[in-house]
């Protein structure tokens, strides 16, 4: 049988991420998964691997079990499957951000860009005054990206605000369609740039992952493979696996 991989996320007010920490790492333990969780002030982080039934009560415990009391119900979930178990152990750490951005103004959850889902992302990237941004690392678009989509050329995503301050310009990008892997860096990419004067930003809902899994591939304006963060390397369309043990998406 194959194993179930779960990516996660979710801008939530975790005050008390510290002390959540040991209870999740036993609750995955207990439950026989591998992969990484992050955990920060701003909410939670992470990809899991195990068996389907361990995936599916991680998955239960994060949305409605007592541990975080409710605080996740609007968890942005991603699943898919490995031969083998991608991660060589379990961890879960505390970070000062779920995704590193540096700027720790930038609060999600207060204002975000618009949400576009799959089946509508291919109308809106087509439209002639839209700039398609891939908000991901330079190696990632290497492997694959969307027609059109400009590269911001960086080797983390810290350095996308420097991209914005030296190439984005609120007066003449009037719309901004971005996307990375999950949706997680692009949320906060879009809070970014709202709070610094661009008018509309959109990004598409549960990242190229959702799009390969929902675009038939015939419709698809992905080209190449989606790298992932752990040991399947790259995944393409209905999140297949065509492939180092990975960490959430940073």
């Amino acid at each position: 049988m194959p194993l179930k991989v779960a990516a996660f996320y979710q801008f939530a007010a975790l005050p008390d991420f510290r002390v959540l920490r040991e209870p999740l790492r036993a609750l995955c333990a207990g439950l026989g998964l591998k992969g990484s969780v992050l955990l920060a002030h701003e909410g939670i982080n992470g990809t899991i691997a195990g068996a389907a039934e361990g995936i599916d009560a991680l998955v239960a415990e994060l949305q409605r079990g007592p541990l975080f009391g409710g605080r996740l119900d609007d968890l942005e979930l991603k699943f898919s499957d490995a031969a083998q178990m991608p991660f060589q152990r379990l961890k879960v750490r505390l970070k000062k951000e779920i995704v590193t951005l540096g700027d720790t103004t930038v609060d999600p959850t207060r204002r975000v860009g618009t949400y576009v889902d799959a089946a509508e992302w291919n109308a809106l990237i087509a439209s002639p005054d839209m700039l398609l941004l891939d908000t991901r690392n330079a190696f990632e678009v290497a492997m694959g990206t969307f027609e059109g989509a400009v590269n911001p050329k960086i080797a983390s995503f810290g350095q996308f605000k420097d991209f914005a301050a030296r190439h984005l310009d609120p007066a003449k990008h009037r719309r901004i369609a971005m996307f990375c892997t999950g949706g997680i860096r692009c949320e906060k990419a879009s809070a970014y740039l709202l709070a610094h004067g661009f008018a509309e930003v959109y990004h598409l809902k549960g990242g190229i992952l959702k799009y390969l899994e929902a675009m038939p591939e015939q419709q698809s304006r992905w080209r190449g493979e989606c790298f992932v963060f752990d040991a399947r390397v790259a995944l393409g369309h209905g999140l297949r696996e065509r492939g180092s043990e990975g960490t959430p998406h940073e």
